[in-house]
């Protein structure tokens, strides 16, 4: 796929990269010159929600006889 740099060095990104890598509006990319080429590296920044989904559930593994949401529901009725 080829893709045109603007006069305002803009680009489009070709809807079939968009679907295969999940890219959509808002999205961050992190680009890096390849020393010695004439390549550039790409990567897809994970969103804010994107990062806290991946982390969802990881505190599990330090304590997984402990529901935290039922002991933050709980703690929280305590303060009220």
């Amino acid at each position: 796929m080829i893709t045109t740099v603007t006069s305002k060095n803009m680009i489009s990104i070709p809807v079939e990269v968009c679907r295969q890598l999940g890219i959509k509006p808002g999205f961050r990319l992190d680009w890096q010159a390849v020393d010695g080429k004439d390549e550039i590296l790409v990567r897809v920044l994970p969103t804010r929600g994107e990062l806290a989904r991946r982390l969802q559930g990881s505190g599990c593994k330090f304590s997984p006889h402990i529901d935290a949401i039922v002991e933050l529901i709980k703690e929280r009725e305590q303060d009220n």
